[in-house]
């Protein structure tokens, strides 16, 4: 699954969404891009839906663009 987020200007969003995202049920690997405005997920599908991915994101301050 690859999302587009806003608002991320460093490496310290990158962890930020990254840490915010790894603790999620579901969530196998995650890389956030601040360079290219793309985080990068390895999902359980039957865990967790992009919405839900998309809240917790938009929970840390950054914004999902669809």
């Amino acid at each position: 699954m690859e999302l587009n987020v806003t608002g991320m200007t460093c490496t310290g969003c990158e962890n930020t969404v990254e840490n915010g995202l790894k603790n999620m049920d579901g969530v196998i690997e995650v890389k956030a891009s601040h360079k290219d405005n793309k985080v990068i997920l390895k999902v359980e599908k039957n865990k967790v839906n992009r919405d839900e991915i998309s809240q917790k994101i938009e929970a840390v301050g950054y914004k999902v663009e669809e």
